[in-house]
């Protein structure tokens, strides 16, 4: 029963002239995975076949005629989960973000969009979005209230998804989702999504996408530790049109343990860093005096941890080192910078990260990199990376995702190929 299965992925893999290592991150899968069905120890995934069978098909080829998936980027933010699909082929065709100074980044680091950047996505029609394959939403999670069915059978009212998730901007990607019936989403938020309102809030939100006909397996939390030198856990909720047996069981997510170390995202501050990065660091490449905690601050924050600790409380500073992990960079960070404070030794008062710092922290610059465009003030840019997603982690997801948004757009095609005979 094995040999079949592994003899078309040998086959098939021979004929896209790609190795298992080669392979691998383009279908989302880990080496190792991929070796199980070369040695027939386990049945290849139809969607990966079918992923395959694309790569042999367009070999040779040097430009795609139209991109492999079009997407909408809704709240957002600096583009942090468009960098993790993008680069696979998608075309972003539609952006919605309210925050003005958001909207500044995002356009400096995506000039060559053939779009505008839309504003309040509630004020948007849904049928003035364009067709789209494919739905990203980093939805800020909204208190819901969700009043008993008894209630509003009382009262007359509806009690499906358009009331339940009214006035909450979940409503929004809702009604999208509903009006253009994309072949995928992927949904992003904050881990105590799980547990807000006695879980009743999780509740609605799967409840609501499985009731527009949506295959929503089960969520997945992952943290981002293995990818980035922080604790970062985020919950990603992944939706397909069609029934199919994707799972996030099967996404290869590094360990935290064995994660990266703060050192390979700070500036080395030896002279080795390519020029100075704006007024982050000085001629030298030693890192600016101003982000140098001041004596009255470092005093504050010592003797209100100080104050928690008497009361047995775990709140205070994180101070860290290069070969240290960071806590969870927050839009507050700018307030005083106390989750993540940079010891620089003994006698020395801590500092707080630079914007570009925090640009690799969240995966938005490889480390040593500083190609990410900040034109925005230190406040600002602060906020921008704190409620941003790291990018590694979504660069993950779309590759493991990938394999079935391509089998949906084949399913599409095939459907389109059989009505054509019927035409005219």
């Amino acid at each position: 029963m094995l040999d079949e299965p592994r003899s078309d992925f040998s086959r098939l893999r021979e004929r896209a002239g790609l190795s298992v290592e080669a392979l691998a991150p383009l279908m989302g899968y880990s080496p190792a995975t991929l070796y199980r069905w070369e040695r027939g120890e386990a049945m290849p995934r139809q969607a990966a076949l079918v992923v395959l069978e694309d790569l042999v098909n367009k070999r040779g080829a040097t430009e795609p005629e139209k991109p492999a998936f079009r997407f909408i980027d809704l709240f957002a933010g600096i583009g942090g989960i468009r960098r993790g699909f993008e680069p696979l082929g998608g075309k972003c065709v539609f952006t919605s973000e309210w925050d003005r100074f958001a909207k500044t980044t995002y356009a400096a680091n995506f000039p060559h969009d053939d779009h505008e950047i839309s504003g309040d996505i509630t004020k948007t029609e849904a049928k003035d979005i364009p067709e789209h394959d494919l739905l990203l939403a980093g939805f800020p999670c909204q208190p819901f209230s969700i009043a008993g069915v008894s209630k509003k059978n009382a009262l007359g009212r509806a009690h499906g998804f358009a009331d339940e998730t009214q006035g909450t901007l979940f409503f929004d990607v809702a009604r999208i989702i509903s009006e253009h019936r994309p072949k995928a989403f992927l949904l992003e938020n904050v881990k105590n999504l799980v547990n807000h309102d006695k879980g009743r809030t999780f509740e609605v939100i799967m409840r609501t996408l499985r009731d527009l006909g949506y295959h929503v397996p089960t969520p997945r939390v992952v943290n981002a530790k293995g990818y980035v030198p922080q604790h970062r856990e985020r919950i990603l909720i992944a939706g397909f049109r069609e029934e199919c047996d994707f799972s996030f069981d099967d996404l290869d997510v590094p360990s935290p343990l064995k994660g990266p170390k703060l050192g390979t995202i700070l500036h080395p501050e030896d002279g080795t860093e390519k020029g100075p990065d704006k007024h982050y660091t000085d001629a030298k490449g030693r890192v600016s005096d101003k982000y140098t905690l001041t004596d009255h601050l470092w005093r504050y924050l010592q003797d209100y941890a100080a104050k928690h600790r008497a009361a047995g409380n775990g709140f205070g500073f994180g101070l860290v080192g290069r070969g240290d992990a960071a806590r969870t960079l927050s839009a507050r960070y700018y307030k005083d910078g106390s989750e993540i404070l940079i010891d620089r030794g003994e006698g020395q008062n801590p500092r707080r990260l630079t914007p570009r710092e925090c640009a690799r922290l969240m995966g938005f610059d490889k480390p040593g990199e500083s190609k990410f465009i900040i034109p925005v003030s230190d406040t600002q840019a602060y906020k921008q990376f704190g409620n941003s997603v790291a990018v590694p982690v979504i660069e993950a997801v779309a590759r493991h995702m990938l394999p079935y948004i391509a089998a949906e757009a084949a399913q599409d095609q095939e459907h389109l190929q059989r009505r054509l005979p019927l035409v005219g």
